[in-house]
């Protein structure tokens, strides 16, 4: 067409009204005689109908409200993929005259062509669902969903109706994208229990949303077990599941209703032009931004960076070892196409070559073509987005590392650059053979309680800021606390009476300082000996704070006596641990070794320690791994007055071997260097001490930061990443 390049910058304008109108018009409300009782309702409507009947004990009527919803959004995702369907060709006519003779009337005919796939797509959406229903929710609805909190008041609602199976189901579906969520573990485990709930109950109702993920886990178990072929099979339909996931997203993102962006609504000075621009550049920014919403594991907030490079990465190798050697060089010619210079790819790839004898034809295997419409479609997209960028004073975040430099605009390439490294940097820290500790710990101050000795430190443990000392307590000591925890530890986590948070063969008892001063008060303990829980949290903050050579204010986040013990009878074949392998304040990723510091995480720890009370039992040892929670690099048995130190960060995994046998006792502590985050139930127990006229040891190091402020709760301060209370059931505590 001769007048692109007359007339470019026009017909760049254009496309984006093309892009815009078709947007918009296709979000429209439809007229029409359907019988509105038929249609699709608003899933946001029904969800929060549900919600209030659930805090109204209207149990049956929460179900069914709650189960629409679900039912209600998949069901307007289907109803948009099958519209979009239907108006493919819908004005094709009118734009194929584009290229023809009959093309000086361009505009005409694209406006043509955009007003009968608006037609298209209003009369199908319309037969289907209501006006309101075709409303964009909120970003707190999407928050909810995307979380699966609806299956979190589904699994109360069941329970409450005494449909197990279904409560269940809920349940394994919420925990699948909430694996932190300790509470929804334990109803777990009680589930399996229950006569009447089967294995069958404990499926992933959204598996379907999620296949991509379930096949990548699976490509990596095989990986591990060195079955290629296998691993061959899953890595490859891993790939072709999150291509047909993202094409999924791109179309959702075409058909579904758009806002005008923000600076520019109908009040604007914008025109028409201006305006179809802005939403034509919020449509490519909503199909780019896919990238990041298919490698986003569910639950979690940041996406895996380079997700699809990485699958095809794993492909080949997969496919080399198999011996499938032609389709070893396609993926990797594949994979070239985002890093068409990575030096270990072309290696890699003239391995390849070699390995085939020199056989010629191989050169001229192609990239696979789905690869190939994925990266022409992606850089032409971000082409047009960086020309809004520099243009149009358009915002947007490129969600790939691969895009080619040339596609950045000069202006722009510095900033880009520079956002580039930060991200490979994030991403290398997960590779680095030393860890590198950035708490601003430094391990090896001084030691100045008598009697304490350092037992172990950084060389002897083979890791960064850790440390165990001997002799903090006295076995006297250990003996009354061991008593304290004997009589008035609550049978489960000291909370909620959770029986097995962990494991199902160990029960589990705890204790906090509050509860143990009111057990005291109510003359079920001494008094003397819940004095001496909170005194044992100060001896410990005192002696970490200055072995680590803390440079602020040290304050206690949250202290726990916990006993575990064996379920006697019930230790036959175990191969579980009494505490999975964590990271006390990020997620652990071990197939990626990264470890996100976001919720449902304790962010705000920074240091970790256990002091222990007894070694007689079996198991129960402490050990400390690298980032894959499979490498062991140390361990530390377990005795009275040991205390284990450590970083709360992820150069510090650590887990619990199980308890097979007995009892172990020992008193958890994390400590942060933020006020806010203090323990305000140690605060509580020292008020109420205050109050009968007894004074409590407090150090000066937490003194000099200020008076408490006792109506704030620390743990209910926290920050929520995208809304407050919406009804979410929280997690417990994360014990050691």
């Amino acid at each position: 067409m001769a007048l692109l390049s007359v007339h470019f910058t026009v017909y760049v304008a254009f496309h984006f009204v093309i892009l815009a109108l078709l947007n918009v018009t296709s979000g429209t409300p439809s007229g029409g005689s359907t019988n509105v009782l038929a249609l699709l309702q608003p899933y946001d409507l029904l969800y929060y109908s549900g919600v209030r009947s659930y805090f109204g004990g209207e149990w049956a009527k929460a179900a069914e409200l709650l189960e629409k919803a679900i039912v209600t959004k998949e069901s307007l995702l289907t109803v948009r993929r099958q519209c979009h369907d239907e108006c493919v060709a819908a004005g094709k006519e009118a734009f194929s005259k584009l290229d023809s003779e009959e093309g000086s009337l361009w505009d005409l005919w694209t406006l043509d062509w955009v007003q009968q796939k608006a037609e298209c797509f209003k009369f199908c959406m319309g037969r289907s669902v209501t006006p309101v229903g075709q409303l964009p929710v909120s970003s707190d609805i999407e928050y909810e969903f995307s979380t699966r909190n609806p299956y979190n008041f589904l699994q109360v609602t069941y329970y409450k109706l005494e449909k197990l199976q279904k409560a269940a189901s809920a349940a394994h579906t919420y925990f699948v994208a909430n694996p932190s969520h300790l509470e929804m573990r334990n109803n777990i485990e009680k589930y399996r229990r229950m006569k009447g709930v089967t294995e069958d109950a404990f499926h992933d109702r959204e598996v379907g949303n999620e296949k991509h993920w379930v096949l990548y886990d699976t490509a990596l178990q095989y990986e591990a077990s060195t079955d290629w072929v296998q691993a061959t099979q899953n890595w490859k339909a891993c790939v072709n599941e999150t291509l047909r996931q993202t094409d999924e997203c791109r179309v959702q993102c075409e058909v579904a209703a758009q806002r005008l962006p923000e600076d520019r609504g109908v009040d604007s000075v914008d025109g028409v032009f201006e305006k179809a621009a802005a939403l034509s550049l919020s449509l490519l920014s909503c199909r780019q931004s896919c990238v990041t919403q298919v490698a986003t594991r569910p639950g979690r907030i940041s996406a895996q960076e380079d997700f699809l490079p990485t699958q095809l990465e794993h492909l080949h190798i997969a496919q080399f070892k198999a011996g499938d050697i032609s389709g070893a060089v396609q993926t990797l010619r594949s994979l070239l196409l985002f890093y068409p210079s990575d030096k270990d790819s072309l290696e890699n790839l003239q391995l390849y070559f070699e390995t085939l004898g020199g056989d010629t034809e191989s050169h001229g295997i192609q990239p696979a073509q789905e690869i190939v419409r994925y990266i022409s479609h992606a850089v032409e997209e971000k082409k047009l987005l960086y020309f809004g960028v520099e243009n149009l004073d358009f915002t947007f975040t490129d969600p790939d590392l691969w895009t080619p430099e040339d596609i950045v605009p000069e202006s722009l390439r510095d900033k880009w650059r520079a956002e580039k490294e930060k991200i490979n940097e994030k991403m290398k820290e997960g590779e680095q053979t030393e860890e590198v500790d950035d708490s601003g710990f430094f391990a090896g101050g001084p030691i100045r309680q008598v009697g304490v000795t350092i037992t172990m430190e950084d060389q002897l443990l083979n890791g960064t800021n850790r440390v165990v000392l001997d002799g903090v307590m006295t076995e006297k000591e250990c003996g009354r606390i061991l008593q304290l925890a004997k009589a008035a530890a609550t049978a489960g986590d000291g909370y909620r009476g959770r029986r097995s948070p962990h494991t199902p063969h160990e029960t589990f008892e705890g204790l906090t300082v509050l509860k143990a001063l009111k057990f005291a008060q109510d003359g079920m303990v001494n008094q003397s000996d819940a004095r001496l829980l909170h005194e044992l949290g100060e001896r410990v903050r005192d002696l970490l704070h200055s072995y680590f050579r803390s440079p602020s204010g040290l304050f206690i986040s949250f202290t726990h006596l916990v006993c575990r013990s064996a379920i006697t009878g019930d230790q036959e074949g175990r191969l579980d641990l009494s505490h999975p392998v964590h990271v006390d304040n990020c997620l652990l990723e071990p197939e990626t070794n990264q470890c996100w510091r976001e919720p449902p995480a304790f962010v705000h720890r920074d240091l970790s320690a256990i002091l222990y009370l007894n070694d007689d039992f079996d198991g129960g040892e402490l050990f400390f791994t690298k980032r894959d929670a499979k490498t062991v690099t140390a361990r530390v048995k377990p005795s009275c007055g040991r205390l284990v130190g450590f970083s709360s960060g992820p150069v510090n995994p650590h887990g619990v071997t199980a308890v097979t046998s007995g009892r172990r006792c020992a008193l958890a502590l994390w400590f942060t260097k933020e006020k806010l985050y203090r323990d305000m139930e140690r605060e509580e127990a020292e008020a109420l001490w205050a109050a009968d006229g007894q004074s409590v040891v407090k150090k000066d190091a937490e003194k000099k930061e200020g008076g408490a402020n006792p109506a704030r709760n620390a743990r209910s301060q926290a920050p929520k990443e995208r809304s407050k209370a919406r009804g979410r059931v929280t997690g417990g505590k994360d014990e050691l």
